[in-house]
């Protein structure tokens, strides 16, 4: 009798020595005597590529992930046999190979360690599913730091957790609760304030241990494929998120009204109650730029239908509330009703578009609709297929966006809350089971929606949002942290989360304002618009069961506060805007964890609570109830109270009032803030000024702030403004000078420059090396001036 006992006892099986070696351009290969292959790529001198084959063979080479955009090339490479390694050098780092074990060691030029592998690679058979558990262990060092992977409600610093990426529609999870909504294997780790990032990019459930088990090592490992990851060196946090973000991708720039304030509930019908959410918006003049149709605008909630008893002529509704400056979003869900009178299904069923189980049956589960079939987005036809149908809804009804939700997929009453892993995927020509593409499967189905809505909605530029994402899902979508709660500790979730989804790469985010689920008081609710005002997606969305949610649904005292920060957000949209130029541009986070922005200051390591917002505004918000204030840590550099300009050194713990009607705000010292006027929704008014805050500054600082048409694509031909500020502040003398790039003529002539902190007393302003008359540019005592916006050079000085 012939038994698997002494192959079942193997365990981890580790590479041997080297027996191979060959360069082929910017790739190394390394061969053990074992049949392990590994393969170096140098994408960039600062990022490399790790692949590892077992039995001699790689897998197809094929991601979801990486961008086609991105940069490659690297200045220097070299590689080196010496006695007890191989050396490959770059102009940024060295790469060392041992020759008996096939470890690997990276340092930079001064020899400092960057990562060095513990046990290194290894792997384990898979005997239940074929393949291997393919792992990775690297030793952790003392006071070593680790950020990023996405939405995890955790603390931003993740040392001593362990994570698990499967995404998992994960109703009112918990602070720590593994897994959630997306699948992000990418961290940023910091050791001796030299950082450096890992991307993982394996589509099966991956996991992750940051020092957990055991305090000096940090691992990462798959259930299946292949152990295949990235190296990226800093020395900056800065050039690692940066780096990661142009090799996964960055969205186009969406039109400004999706930066607005958004309102959704679960349900907004019948079209009557609709137009009464809209009106009242209106009447409390509380800016709002989209409403939200949940599932229950469906027939029998089949996706591309509406149910004419809620809503017997959407497209005059939808025309209607376009003129009142709202859009109107749609939810679109993965699985669709099982039945042969249904346009949708039966075309599915005709092409075979549906996902099938291992031995050829579709596979089915119950959703909203009940027993439902699910699209194959991992087939190119499907997508296509998939972005055709959006024909009607937009180009033909007005609908100006779409909301894939429960695309993890998310399958009602089965344990596992998901697909069965024998379900089948064409994954884009290379054949899988749903162990593979579950983390991908919502990703493709958002990437098939943005293609049609992009296709109908054109000239205008397309809004997709998505709860279930895998990196790179952010080159075609906004998204948001799923079915949250509404207590205090989601408002701190929410705060570390959007954070670290900036970090991961993904900075078009933000959370179910007030929690999904359960009921927030006024109190929670102030608190947290207070928050998400300054979180890059901006939306209220509840579940209904549990009572209104509207800004003005609190009473009078809250509706007020609600009003006066919703409307900050619109005067700031400039400013935002900006702010997403540059992470499109650079890959830079929109939001900013302290530990990004001074990775130097040993006191932000730990920081949950403070932000940047931007690169210039410093946010802490008050995350428990009854507080007239807070303490809170400020970073290098100098910062003004945005409501009172009180002055504060960086480097500093300090208490700062805060009562219910304000929230800590503070704006870097030498910025200048761009701001719009409060307009309901975006294009309600013409700009006829753009009012700028310049905040006083002894030295030098630089802004800038870039506009376009708003919407449309016009800004690719060369149709933006793109100005340039730099700012020189002596004891009596304000010099700001201007630099404009791109040929887009904005609707406004003037800037409104309101001064904060001006030490000396206006005496006179030269402006172009002229002097002028005080009067013709309204000086406003020491406050405030009007200037041209096409002046190249502006001095004031003192009396």
């Amino acid at each position: 009798m012939i038994t698997n006992t002494e192959i079942e006892r193997r365990g981890n099986q580790l590479p041997n020595h080297i027996v191979d070696f060959k360069q082929e351009n910017d790739k190394i290969y390394f061969t053990t005597q074992n049949g392990v292959i590994l393969q170096i790529t140098i994408l960039r001198d600062s990022v490399v590529r790790f692949r590892y084959a077992t039995e001699y063979v790689f897998e197809p080479d094929f991601s979801y992930a990486i961008s086609e955009d991105v940069n490659l090339g690297y200045n220097e490479l070299s590689v080196k046999e010496e006695i007890p390694e191989y050396v490959i050098t770059t102009s940024k780092i060295k790469i060392y190979v041992n020759k008996s074990d096939l470890k690997v060691q990276i340092v930079d030029l001064d020899d400092v360690v960057l990562s060095e592998e513990e046990l290194g690679f290894h792997w384990e058979e898979n005997f239940d599913y074929g393949g291997n558990v393919v792992k990775m262990s690297k030793v952790c060092h003392s006071g070593e730091s680790f950020y990023g992977m996405g939405d995890k409600a955790s603390h931003t610093n993740l040392k001593g957790k362990r994570v698990n990426n499967w995404v998992t529609d994960s109703y009112a999870f918990g602070k720590d609760q593994e897994p959630l909504y997306k699948a992000i294997p990418f961290y940023v780790g910091l050791k001796e304030g030299i950082a450096y990032g890992i991307f993982f990019d394996n589509s099966f459930s991956t996991y992750f241990d940051f020092a957990n088990e055991k305090r000096n090592v940090t691992s990462f490992w798959a259930d299946g494929g292949e152990m295949n990851y990235y190296f990226f060196y800093g020395p900056k946090m800065s050039h690692v998120v940066e780096s990661y973000t142009d090799l996964t991708g960055v969205p186009e720039l969406p039109p400004l009204w999706a930066l607005g304030f958004h309102q959704s509930k679960w349900s907004y019908y019948p079209e009557s109650k609709v137009r009464d959410i809209a009106s009242t918006f209106r009447e409390h003049q509380i800016p709002c730029d989209a409403i939200y149709l949940d599932i229950d605008y469906m027939e029998g909630f089949r996706c591309f239908t509406w149910n004419n008893r809620y809503f017997p002529n959407p497209k005059k509704m939808i025309q209607e509330m376009e003129e009142e400056g709202f859009k109107v979003i749609t939810m679109i869900d993965p699985g669709i009703k099982i039945d042969r009178d249904y346009w949708v299904y039966q075309q599915a069923m005709d092409n075979g578009f549906f996902c099938r189980r291992a031995d050829g049956p579709h596979f089915k589960g119950k959703v909203w609709p009940g027993e439902c079939k699910f699209p194959d987005f991992t087939d190119p036809d499907v997508r296509e297929w998939w972005a055709g149908l959006y024909k009607e809804m937009i180009a033909g009804m007005g609908v100006r966006g779409v909301w894939n939700d429960m695309n993890e997929p998310a399958v009602m009453e089965v344990p596992t809350k998901t697909a069965n892993l024998d379900v089948r995927h064409d994954y884009d020509g290379h054949p899988c089971s749903h162990r593979k593409a579950h983390n991908v499967y919502g990703m493709q189905m958002v990437r098939a929606t943005y293609e049609g809505v992009k296709k109908f909605t054109f000239p205008r530029r397309p809004f997709v949002l998505t709860r279930a994402a895998y990196s790179g899902t952010q080159r075609y979508c906004a998204t948001w942290t799923g079915d949250n709660v509404a207590t205090w500790e989601h408002l701190w979730i929410a705060n570390v989360q959007m954070q670290r989804m900036c970090m991961s790469g993904y900075s078009f985010v933000g959370s179910d304002i007030g929690g999904f689920a359960e009921q927030p008081n006024g109190e929670l609710f102030a608190r947290w618009i207070q928050l998400a005002i300054f979180h890059p997606f901006c939306r209220v969305h509840s579940s209904g069961d549990h009572g209104d949610q509207e800004p003005w649904s609190f009473g009078e005292e809250i509706t007020g506060i609600v009003k006066e920060f919703i409307e900050l957000r619109y005067q700031l949209l400039p400013y935002l805007y900006t702010m997403f130029y540059k992470y499109i541009k650079d890959g830079l986070p929109m939001l900013q964890s302290l530990v990004f922005y001074d990775q130097e200051d040993q006191q932000t390591h730990f920081r949950t609570d403070e932000f940047l917002f931007g690169e210039q505004m410093l946010v802490c918000p008050v995350q428990e109830p009854n507080a007239q204030g807070r303490r809170m840590y400020f970073p290098k550099g100098d910062w003004y109270n945005y409501w009172t300009d009180e002055l504060v050194p960086g480097g500093v713990e300090r208490w700062v009032p805060a009562g219910i009607h304000r929230v800590p705000l503070y704006v870097k010292a030498g910025a200048m803030i761009p701001k719009y006027p409060v307009q309901q929704y975006v294009g309600e008014k013409t700009i006829t000024e753009l009012g700028i805050d310049v905040y006083f500054k002894e030295g030098t600082e630089n802004s800038i702030v870039y506009e376009d048409q708003q919407d449309g694509y016009d800004y690719k031909k060369g149709r933006y403004s793109l100005r340039r500020f730099r700012l020189t502040g002596k004891g009596n003398e304000l010099i700001i000078q201007q630099f404009k790039d791109g040929n887009y003529i904005t609707p406004y002539e003037k800037f409104k420059l309101t001064l904060h902190g001006l030490p000396f007393t206006i005496g006179t302003v030269e402006l172009d090396n002229e002097e002028v008359d005080l009067k013709d540019i309204k000086l406003n005592g020491n406050n405030s001036i009007e200037v041209s916006k096409d002046f190249t050079e502006l001095h004031i000085i003192g009396k």
